[in-house]
């Protein structure tokens, strides 16, 4: 039984459920959903140093560039990153997506989106604060591609 709150985390229209964290599995993964309608905020390029992520579409049709490859993940069709890679994901298929993402060990937590849900939220519908964004995303282990590159939002 999971210990995991299964309330989704809004990024704007963006949705996280945490299916595991790192207590249900000993740390040694994270189970997430992502829902991501159409025009969506999506993070910007980056990679982590400490853990690998294997996503598994579910719905729709994404767009994920890694190290600068694009490949197209649809429904049953998956991607593994391994640490360090650069990459992105884009809902590049026109309708509302979902997919699964799997980090593993099981260090990127609930903790990270709900950090930018708080900075979204506060930035009344505008683009959020460039230099908080970041820090957030450092902070939880990731590293953006382009220090400077400010993060795609979209509504």
């Amino acid at each position: 039984m999971s210990t995991t709150t299964k309330s989704p985390i809004h990024l704007h229209a963006l949705q996280v459920t945490f299916l595991l964290d790192e207590v249900d599995t000993n740390g040694q993964a994270t189970v997430f959903e992502i829902r991501v309608p159409t025009g969506s905020f999506v993070p910007p390029p980056h990679s982590h140093n400490a853990f690998e992520e294997t996503v598994y579409g579910l719905a729709g049709v994404f767009t994920f560039t890694v190290d600068g490859q694009a490949q197209k993940i649809a429904p049953g069709e998956a991607l593994f990153i391994a640490r360090g890679q650069i990459h992105q994901f884009d809902n590049t298929g026109g309708v509302d997506g979902a997919f699964l993402s799997v980090a593993t060990p099981g260090i990127f937590r609930p903790a990270y989106f709900l950090e930018l849900a708080e900075l979204l939220d506060a930035s009344a519908g505008g683009p959020p604060d460039r230099a908080a964004f970041l820090d957030i995303m450092r902070r939880h282990g990731l590293t953006p591609a382009v220090p400077g590159t400010p993060p795609d939002v979209d509504h």
